[in-house]
């Protein structure tokens, strides 16, 4: 667990700035490492979609090791053995989907904690240091494990107000394309009314003294989200930031393509 690297990250939303990280799916540690050599604030490797499997997910957590950045790993599911291996690994915190009610938040906290405060087993792994800081880890564990619930269905806005009254829990992530999906519109960023329901959710957290994250979709996106009030900001997802910088690189001397689902070019290779 990288104490400094956490503190360094509450320390800036205590103080109202922005945390700005990167959503890591792709399998190089490349990514997390460039993400830490250039001082961002956190990572999430999403565990939950994709292909990423443990070996790759450890070999990112290597790739920050000693840095500033907080790493953190995304579940695909609220699940004590994921939320264990996750930390034993030494990632500095999990963020998981589908929290809708206080009672799944304080079931993810007991989780995340050692006894008494909750029922997280002891290892032997990277977070105790192979079983040497056995001691020393389980004693500052508990206060610096970071848990990111993921609101990301109008069953989480509704019960919003009860989620935030969970002690122990101060950072959220907003997920807009499930959001909309829970809403009535699958396959969209965010449906008709979706974007000002995300803005009164960040604004009831922010109310709370609590933090509020969400992904932006390109430069000016990020812009926006922190004029917002967003407080843990995600540049993008690895992908996207890829695909960003094709496209534009390809705009630059003329060239247009778009994807397609069958992931065949649409339009003429560049010359």
């Amino acid at each position: 667990m990288n104490t400094s690297a956490i503190r360094r990250f509450r320390e800036k939303l205590k103080s109202d700035q922005p945390a700005y990280g990167l959503w890591v799916t792709l399998e190089s540690p490349s990514i997390t490492e460039m993400a830490a050599a250039l001082g961002l604030d956190w990572v999430v490797i999403d565990a939950e979609h994709g292909s990423l499997d443990w070996q790759q997910i450890v070999q990112h957590i290597r790739a920050a090791v000693r840095s500033c950045t907080v790493i953190m790993v995304r579940l695909a599911e609220m699940n004590v053995g994921l939320v264990k291996r996750a930390l034993d690994i030494g990632a500095d915190g999990i963020a998981v989907p589908f929290i809708e009610t206080a009672d799944q938040l304080r079931q993810l906290l007991a989780y995340a904690q050692y006894p008494p405060a909750g029922v997280r087993a002891v290892g032997g792994d990277r977070a105790t240091v192979w079983g040497q800081c056995l001691a020393e880890h389980v004693q500052e564990a508990n206060e610096h494990v970071l848990v990111l619930p993921n609101i990301e269905t109008v069953k989480a806005r509704q019960n919003i107000d009860a989620i935030l009254s969970v002690a122990g829990v101060d950072t959220f992530f907003l997920g807009p394309a499930d959001y909309s999906a829970s809403a009535g519109y699958p396959g969209q960023w965010q449906g008709p009314g979706v974007a000002e329901q995300l803005l009164e959710i960040n604004s009831r957290i922010r109310a709370k003294g609590k933090y509020c994250g969400i992904i932006a979709i390109d430069n000016e996106d990020l812009i926006q989200r922190r004029e917002q009030g967003f407080r843990i900001i995600a540049l993008g997802v690895d992908t996207g930031v890829l695909a960003r910088g094709l496209k534009s690189g390809l705009a630059s001397v003329g060239l247009h393509p778009k994807f397609s689902p069958s992931l065949t070019a649409t339009s003429d290779p560049p010359p």
